[in-house]
């Protein structure tokens, strides 16, 4: 394991978000001995209003240079597969700052190799997911990298066994910090939405409503009236919404907006498995992935048949895991995608939405050229070429094997069933 005492005298350079743990290791290396550049990933964040003031921020620090990385592109690419794929990690969380990660190291590398920078460092502690996405997308993107993770180095951890004492060191040389101990939670940002964990979020008797919301307002200060809006989606992209054309990444900062006027997407309770193997809870906020993601969903739903959307069903709990695990650049993701293509070939019409007070829900759909879904052969009334009757031989065809069942004492009866 890479230790601070082996960089003496090398170039590191650090994944900066400009934050306490930025902050405290830029420092704390630089009076080591290390000479540290700090890379900054311009991912849209919404808790930065400045963004030119992290460059300020990280030299205060002790960097010795610093490289901002424009990526708003990239992230927004990015949180548009992982609505393609309906990637929320166990069935709640858009996997935000997941995607985020693989879109930081994707960044780094690039720019790391012009500036012949052969290790890369993080501020990720060894409780978390983060360290786990930062060390293996790295190993995947440039395999030469070494990683050192300050938080997994025995003599950071005896100078800093907390969020306190680097609180401390900060003020004590007067760094400008933006945090506090009196923080109540800590929160990670980018394009696709807000992460909120730690601090009194830890405690399951505060309830997620508790968070101030940074992209929106919670359900009780939105509006009493709801909203509608349309997306069009060609060949899974969103190419235009409420009829005015769009990008990926307007088409997000648009979806942002509304969804967060509205409350969707906002103060998403989780209590998730990490993948380290415990148990943590987060608030998250993504109301234009949520948006954009309930509005694709809904569209799925009249492409699919059953058996691709089983298919379909699996590649999304897959994919969530992968990106969640730090795994979104290895074979099995790259095969996921080329499974996930024909589907989106197919996922072109409008879909409208209202919006009120936290939910997205269906309101219409047109232009679908792809539906399966028939509204003569789905309805009760005589129209269509669905003719009940012909029914009749469809199930004398399942009652053999139900019969079989039965005739070979295969079958038991629930206990609520019985009389």
């Amino acid at each position: 394991m890479t230790t601070v005492a082996d960089l003496k005298g090398q170039t590191v350079a650090f994944a900066a978000s400009g934050g306490l743990d930025s902050c405290t290791v830029t420092k704390w290396l630089t009076e080591s001995g290390v000479k540290v550049v700090c890379f900054t990933a311009d991912i849209a964040q919404p808790d930065e209003s400045n963004f030119d003031e992290i460059e300020t921020r990280m030299r205060a620090c002790g960097a010795a240079d610093y490289v901002a990385i424009p990526l708003h592109d990239m992230i927004a690419e990015s949180g548009l597969e992982v609505i393609q794929f309906q990637a929320r990690y166990e069935g709640n969380y858009w996997n935000t700052t997941g995607i985020g990660r693989h879109v930081i190291v994707a960044g780094m590398i690039p720019e790391m190799k012009k500036r012949g920078a052969t290790v890369l460092s993080h501020g990720a502690t060894g409780r978390g997911n983060d360290q786990v996405r930062f060390q293996l997308c790295t190993n995947m993107l440039a395999p030469e990298v070494t990683v050192y993770a300050p938080w997994r180095d025995r003599e950071f951890l005896k100078r800093f066994p907390g969020r306190s004492e680097m609180i401390d060191y900060c003020n004590g040389h007067k760094l400008p910090i933006k945090a506090s101990k009196n923080a109540p939670y800590s929160t990670d940002a980018n394009l696709l939405g807000l992460t909120h964990e730690a601090g009194k979020l830890e405690h399951l008797t505060t309830e997620p409503w508790f968070v101030t919301p940074g992209m929106g307002v919670l359900p009780k200060d939105a509006p009493d009236a709801p909203e509608s809006v349309t997306v069009r989606f060609e060949q899974g992209r969103p190419v235009a919404i409420n009829g005015k054309a769009t990008t990926a990444f307007q088409a997000i900062r648009t979806a942002n907006a509304l969804g967060g006027k509205h409350a969707v997407g906002i103060a998403t309770h989780l209590v998730e498995n990490r993948f380290v193997g415990i148990k943590s809870r987060g608030v998250y906020e993504a109301p234009g992935m949520e948006l954009l993601g309930t509005a694709y969903a809904y569209l799925l739903q009249l492409v699919l048949d059953r058996r691709s959307r089983e298919l379909f069903d699996h590649l999304s709990q897959f994919v969530s895991k992968q990106i969640y695990q730090g795994y979104g650049f290895d074979l099995a993701t790259h095969m996921a995608r080329s499974a996930l293509a024909p589907i989106t070939r197919l996922a072109t019409g409008n879909i409208k939405l209202k919006l009120y007070k936290g939910r997205a829900e269906f309101e219409a759909a047109e232009d679908v050229p792809h539906q399966l879904y028939s509204e003569a052969n789905a309805s009760m009334e005589a129209i269509g070429s669905f003719d009940h009757a012909d029914s009749e031989g469809f199930l004398r065809v399942l009652q053999v094997s139900a019969r079989a069942l039965a005739a070979n004492h295969q079958v038991t009866a629930p206990a609520w069933a019985a009389r």
